[in-house]
């Protein structure tokens, strides 16, 4: 079947979209070979028309044929619909047109977790806690909405404007609000805050065109809280531009160095350099990177690795070195095709093997897990042909399947357990700080109108004990020896969980982290010696 679906969308792609095909360079020695694939299977196509039993849907025919093709070539090579295409570009962009609200479904009822400042929603006088009961008219409260349900309704153009009923708590009726439509920034960096007097943290979520910015901007504040060194948080950051990672690279890196190379077969190398002074060129670094860093992501890490800048801490990364190039295509749709394969300065290629199908690379990550991989760092094992020398040390760091950090940290399970398990997928945990909130976020500001005395003195045991007998209504069976186990994490995330909707969701990092074993373990490496005794060059 696959073959058929390969071939077949040389057909219907001659037939449907001959713009595509006068843009493409096609060797002189696959010309034939091609045009008489697209001959044999246009014929095909016009004997389905005529003759098959059921009518046909060549858009679907298409649709499934670009899929098919693209599936057979690398994983990373994909069909975009074109009504999937804007979705898929905003987090890049930096930005989407809505009404600038964060929200969770609650009870069936849309909450607002947070009006986005500065945002639609903010200016027409939206609030946390606001319950939206009617969209243009429409009831959507107790009505199993959902969030696909939320953005369908909530997302459009801009300047449009959607009426909204809300139920606030303190006001007996419903009012209603028009909020117009504008642009909304999506923000590439998580949080950013002082773990130690001297020891800056940012995490970032992906690379986009708005990623430097907000990364200067946060070094530059940490700066003025007295930032010495700098703790980079790249877990679960899939990646994004390489023009960002190139950028963001160019920040830790002094002088002219290489960042990263690529290469492929109708592409020439093309070398991707510093160019300018950045604003972390001196001061410790450590990266923190996991099985869900990838691409963009191990280009910084593995230049900075590379030329000994910093310290990588963590777990290997996910391996992806292929390049895409987007193409345009006629009806709106967009192809991300792969181009290249990137290289880090010493020459590695961290792209790991996928010649056992893309299912096969994708459930790789989560077999690191059955494999010991996760848990473990000696089930790792590396042949001598991967090896290579970092520029300024000659320490030893290697290629053919992601970064391998210099220090590595395990997946800790020690406190996970059933119960707490089941407080987070029954979203039983959620709900409980939901209406806990809804119920006492005045009370609460009041008592701690900041966050600093929020963090430092407000005690989540009684919070917990109320978790256990509202868990039990929702008919989750206490386990008192799985609680036990799991207390310190329970309390935590309680906490965090109530800084994010009580302030916002950068705050929720600076409380969870707690529970981050890698950082945990880079805010040891710098404060205990353990970063000098790695031998980094001085830069």
């Amino acid at each position: 079947m696959k073959g058929y679906k390969v071939i077949m969308v040389l057909v219907l792609s001659a037939i449907v979209m001959p713009q595509f095909y006068s843009q493409v360079s096609i060797e002189p020695e696959l010309e034939l070979e091609k045009q008489m694939a697209v001959n044999k299977f246009k014929k095909l196509l016009d004997h389905i028309h005529e003759m098959y039993v059921d009518s046909v849907n060549t858009e679907a025919l298409t649709e499934d044929a670009f899929v098919g093709m693209l599936e057979e070539l690398d994983p990373h090579s994909i069909y975009i619909p074109k009504k999937e295409v804007e979705e898929m570009n905003a987090p890049l962009k930096g930005s989407f047109t809505g009404v600038g609200i964060r929200f969770q479904i609650l009870k069936d009822t849309l909450m607002v977790v947070q009006a986005i400042p500065g945002g639609p929603s903010e200016k027409a006088g939206i609030r946390a806690g606001d319950k939206f009961i009617f969209i243009d008219g429409e009831n959507v409260a107790g009505t199993g909405l959902k969030n696909s349900g939320v953005r369908k309704r909530l997302l459009g153009d801009k300047d449009t404007q959607v009426k909204i009923e809300v139920l606030r708590r303190g006001v007996k009726d419903l009012f209603e609000v028009t909020i117009t439509r504008d642009k909304i920034p999506i923000f590439s960096l998580d949080a950013s805050y002082m773990a130690t007097p001297e020891i800056g943290y940012i995490k970032l979520n992906n690379f986009s065109r708005t990623t430097i910015e907000e990364f200067r901007n946060a070094v530059m504040d940490l700066k003025m809280k007295g930032m010495k060194d700098l703790v980079l948080d790249l877990q679960g950051n899939g990646g994004g531009y390489l023009s960002t990672a190139i950028d963001l690279a160019d920040e830790f890196l002094a002088g002219r160095k290489l960042v990263v190379y690529t290469e492929g077969r109708k592409y020439e190398k093309a070398n991707y350099h510093t160019r300018k002074t950045g604003l972390v060129e001196e001061g410790r670094l450590i990266v923190l990177i996991d099985e869900s860093s990838a691409s963009a992501s191990e280009i910084v890490t593995g230049a900075v690795q590379d030329w000994d800048r910093g310290i990588v801490v963590g777990r290997r990364s996910f391996g992806k070195g292929l390049v895409q190039k987007p193409v345009n295509l006629p009806d709106g749709s967009m192809v991300r095709l792969t181009t290249s394969r990137y290289y880090t300065p010493t020459g590695r290629s961290i792209q790991k093997p996928y010649d056992g199908g893309s299912e096969q690379y994708r459930k790789e990550k989560f077999d690191r897990f059955k494999s010991g991989e996760a848990y473990h760092a000696d089930s790792i094992k590396f042949p001598d042909s991967l090896k290579y020398e970092t520029l300024s040390t000659a320490r030893a760091v290697y290629g053919g399947g992601g970064i391998m950090p210099d220090f590595y940290v395990p997946v800790d399970t020690t406190e996970t357990s059933s119960y707490f398990t089941a407080l987070i997928r029954k979203g039983i945990l959620n709900n409980f700080i939901l209406n806990y909130v809804d119920k006492n976020r005045k009370k609460i500001r009041d008592a701690y109108p900041d966050f600093v005395k929020f963090k430092n003195e407000y005690n989540v045991d009684k919070l917990a004990k109320d978790l256990i007998k509202v868990a039990e209504k929702e008919g989750l069976e206490f386990n008192e020896e799985e609680y036990e186990r799991s207390e310190r994490i329970i309390k935590v995330r309680i906490k965090a969980m109530l800084a994010q909707n009580l302030w916002d969701y950068k705050k929720f990092y600076e409380i969870i982290n707690q529970l981050n074993n890698s950082y945990n373990k880079a805010i040891e490496i710098l404060e205990d010696g353990s970063y000098e005794k790695v031998n980094l060059a001085s830069n």
